[in-house]
């Protein structure tokens, strides 16, 4: 399990019914990594993990490792309100195939550093996979600080990584300053990736890619790779869409924007409901100026992969 590169938390497709859309799921996942992606992380927040049924779960698991058959790493993103739940997905992944976790504090419940250390730690050690800590205090109201990562880190060898999507860029350095390369870092909010890779992020756990995979892996290897004025030239270009990301309405924004470029639909389940007025409208105009002046970069149609 390597935790570095372009990772898509990936959505997950719907039918006109809102049942899970495998198939068109299977395509999706493998144009993304057509693309350059270099793993997929399932069943998170923009995965709608939360109005999935654990069995709907398990069973997109299922569904993206046979798909990806080794190509690529699977992760499974673990949320549940309950530790004894969260246990349970966490083997389930395990034996679904897929070859890493990505831990999550309670969806509801933020309390203090001692019953959210029992609770990651149980996750954490309930498999041997490699396992990568959420952190995003402003969706979950739990703040894993960097000292209490290094507890982590130190208790669990199959701790490998960290999401890192506070959107304060500081604490990638912080978190380096203390843990070094033990785990890596990956930033967990799109508009702030060159900035996190700046400051030592490795990876990228992206959103907008399920829309636009080439542009973003463009976008993470220009910056990993210190070419500055490029970096920048198409960050400038991307940031108005990437900056959906960071909003309420982040999962309706970038499923919209996905069936707009043709390469998914804009259903979601309730209680989130599809875009429209005065959100719509402002998004139309952001998508239409940045298609209208889309860079042009060597891209693989979804079709392809079909």
């Amino acid at each position: 399990m390597q935790w570095v590169g372009v990772m898509p938390a990936m959505t997950t497709a719907f039918h006109p019914d809102l049942s899970v859309d495998h198939e068109f799921m299977r395509r999706h996942a493998d144009w993304m990594l057509s693309n350059g992606c270099t793993g997929l992380v399932m069943l998170g927040s923009l995965g709608e993990g939360a109005t999935l049924s654990d069995d709907e779960k398990i069973a997109i698991l299922r569904a993206i490792v046979r798909s990806v058959d080794g190509r690529a790493p699977v992760v499974a993103a673990i949320s549940s309100l309950s530790t004894a739940n969260a246990v349970r997905l966490a083997k389930a992944a395990d034996q679904a195939g897929c070859n890493g976790l990505m831990v999550l504090p309670p969806y509801v419940y933020s309390s203090d550093w001692r019953e959210m250390r029992a609770h990651v730690s149980a996750i954490i050690a309930a498999t041997s996979l490699s396992c990568m800590l959420y952190n995003n205090p402003v969706a979950y109201k739990t703040d894993f600080q960097p000292e209490q990562m290094v507890e982590l880190a130190g208790e669990h060898e199959n701790l490998h990584a960290v999401k890192e999507s506070s959107a304060d860029v500081r604490r990638v350095a912080a978190i380096r300053s203390l843990l070094g390369d033990r785990l890596s870092i990956l930033v967990g909010v799109d508009d702030a990736i060159v900035e996190g890779i700046n400051a030592g992020a490795v990876g990228w756990i992206a959103g907008l890619v399920n829309a636009f995979p080439a542009e973003s892996v463009a976008l993470f290897d220009l910056a990993r790779s210190r070419k500055h004025d490029e970096a920048f030239e198409l960050y400038r270009w991307f940031l108005p869409l990437l900056r959906m990301d960071t909003v309420p309405k982040f999962v309706q924004l970038i499923k919209w924007v996905q069936e707009q470029v043709g390469v998914g639909s804009a259903r979601v389940r309730p209680p989130r409901l599809e875009i429209g007025g005065d959100e719509l409208t402002e998004a139309q105009r952001t998508l239409e100026k940045a298609l209208a002046g889309r860079p042009h970069l060597s891209t693989i149609s979804l079709g392809a992969n079909a």
